[in-house]
């Protein structure tokens, strides 16, 4: 495939992809949903967050094997921890990077 054939499919499918999220924020945007499903909806980022952290963690970011290194554990159950604790989503990145980068270190 050249660059161009190449360059020409990239943005046929960011045009596509665009389109599909603005014909939501389009067809939707006027309307008000139930307390339920805003309720719903509020937990839809950290639901992605929580699974592309745990891909990458449990994969070791190459996305096909599956190899647990200790580190990575331990530094999750930091940043679970703290989260229970604190609350906080800045916290708990902050207290989990920093514990696996000391991890790591050692």
């Amino acid at each position: 495939m050249s660059n161009g054939a190449a360059a020409l499919v990239l943005a046929v499918c960011a045009l596509g992809t665009y389109l599909f999220r603005a014909s939501v924020i389009l067809l939707f945007g006027d309307r008000i949903f139930p307390p339920t499903i805003e309720r719903a909806l509020r937990n839809v980022g950290p639901a992605v967050l929580a699974a592309l952290t745990v891909n990458l963690a449990v994969s070791g970011g190459s996305g096909s094997s599956v190899e647990i290194i200790g580190a990575e554990v331990a530094a999750l159950a930091v940043a679970c921890g703290v989260a229970v604790w604190r609350k906080n989503l800045l916290w708990t990145l902050a207290a989990g990077m920093a514990s696996l980068l000391i991890l790591s270190a050692l």
